[in-house]
């Protein structure tokens, strides 16, 4: 395991992201370009992302691209259409909605009161009520028998149901099954309907894909992991503590695998509140 990735240093690695990104503000600023800055690997870039900086990519560079804006209006008699133009949006309302939202006045009412406080970007005080206790795990190569799901996360229990069923009638059910999800995504950076998620059932290293399910290997790897008790709607909460808190003071680097959840309780016999989840965020050994 490499030691040494402190907070600061998470910290610094960020905003070398923020750097590039001003620096590159109107290239195509691509997710394994800026994983790659950032020393990080692209399953986990977006999340311990967002954990730090407290906004998404997508937030930073639509921010960084209003403050550009906010300097032309000042700095030039450009068109507005031709500034919304420079900066991202396809018309000049849409620019001015979005500048309004951020600057609280029209680009017109900006660029006639002169030069103001651009909107600035804090780190955000950590909560320090939270915790969890990391338990580091080895896993073995377990291969999992699938159903690709694409689309909101919460929804993933439509292919868990599918797999049940198709387990049940193949008497795939033994008692050191695993019921276990594979994340590809970050939800809070990519659109709901694009998220794509695996429904797993562990089993044999033989085991052949059919026509209803394909087969997802999880490589042997060493996992930090969490148990949350909870409803999975409140998954997200021990997420951002994970990648935010945890992780950058862990001394830990994140492995190339995204994470995964193990289903510890059987959700159709176990009331929300009582429902335990184990997260596993892969590291490097």
């Amino acid at each position: 395991m490499k030691k040494g990735s402190t907070r600061a240093d998470y910290y610094a690695r960020i905003e070398r992201v923020m750097a590039y990104m001003a620096d590159h503000l109107f290239e195509d600023l691509r997710l394994e370009t800026l994983a790659e800055v950032a020393a990080f690997s692209p399953y986990h870039f977006h999340r311990i992302y967002r954990a730090l900086a407290r906004e998404t990519v997508s937030e930073t560079i639509r921010r960084l691209r209003l403050h550009h804006a906010a300097g032309r209006l000042v700095r030039s008699q450009a068109p507005v259409a031709e500034i919304a133009n420079q900066v991202g949006y396809g018309n000049a309302a849409a620019f001015t909605r979005a500048f309004t939202q951020a600057f609280g006045m029209s680009p017109a009412a900006y660029r006639a009161a002169g030069p103001l406080p651009a909107p600035t970007h804090q780190w955000s005080t950590r909560d320090k009520m939270m915790t969890y206790d990391v338990t580091f795990r080895d896993w073995p190569i377990t291969r999992l028998a699938t159903i690709r799901h694409t689309g909101p996360y919460m929804e993933i229990g439509r292919a868990f149901e599918r797999l049940s069923a198709w387990a049940v009638s193949r008497n795939m059910f033994g008692p050191n099954s695993k019921m276990v999800a594979i994340y590809w995504d970050d939800p809070q950076s990519t659109a709901p309907d694009a998220l794509r998620s695996d429904a797993g059932l562990t089993v044999e290293a033989d085991f052949n894909p059919d026509d209803i399910v394909t087969v997802q290997d999880i490589p042997a790897l060493r996992s930090a992991s969490i148990d949350h008790k909870g409803p999975y709607a409140e998954l997200q909460t021990a997420y951002t503590w994970l990648y935010g808190t945890w992780l950058p003071e862990s001394g830990s680097e994140t492995a190339d695998f995204p994470p995964f959840e193990e289903y510890l309780n059987d959700p159709k016999s176990t009331p929300p509140q009582d429902l335990l989840t184990r997260i596993h965020v892969p590291v490097a050994a």
